[in-house]
């Protein structure tokens, strides 16, 4: 993957490396969202074993970090997710993975070529709970969550139906 971040945005870190490129490398693709804020470290290390997971089913051990905001409607502080995305590089780092992080904040053109096999292309999302506190799935993006942080989750929260739902029932 090659990137060149082309101008910064308001909530840009300076960027001492604005182009680089890493070959034969996972490429995560990364954002931080509003409810991950709740519990950024359980983040980070979720995250790890995630990465480390994948990395062992592939057999390689280069990864490029990748802050890509627009996975989400419901994105995190900058703030936290930089802490998040610095946090996951050392860890990874830590752990022995060789590991770049394009700048946070920057608009970016990149170039990326793929291997096209079946696990070429992988998900996962990294829960912000720890264990299994949650009471509820969201009917709007699927992802598990507290009563508590219903209204702060769902862009319709409004209307969303948990407001109707007897806590410990799934929507």
């Amino acid at each position: 993957m090659w990137y060149h971040a082309t101008e910064k945005t308001k909530m840009a870190e300076p960027a001492d490396i604005r182009e680089d490129v890493m070959e034969e490398c996972v490429v995560l693709f990364c954002c931080v969202e509003k409810l991950d804020e709740k519990n950024p470290d359980h983040v980070i290390v979720s995250a790890l074993a995630g990465v480390q997971k994948r990395l062992a089913m592939l057999r390689v051990n280069r990864v490029l970090i990748y802050p890509y905001a627009h996975l989400t409607s419901t994105l995190g502080a900058p703030a936290v997710a930089l802490q998040i995305l610095k946090g996951l590089h050392t860890v990874l780092a830590d752990a022995g993975v060789d590991v770049k992080r394009a700048p946070f904040g920057w608009y970016k053109e990149f170039e990326i070529r793929g291997k096209g096999h079946p696990l070429a292309d992988l998900s996962m999302t990294i829960c912000p709970y720890e264990g299994t506190e949650c009471a509820f799935t969201c009917p709007y993006c699927h992802h598990p969550f507290k009563e508590g942080d219903a209204e702060h989750t769902c862009p319709n929260a409004e209307t969303c139906a948990w407001k109707t739902v007897p806590a410990g029932e799934n929507l």
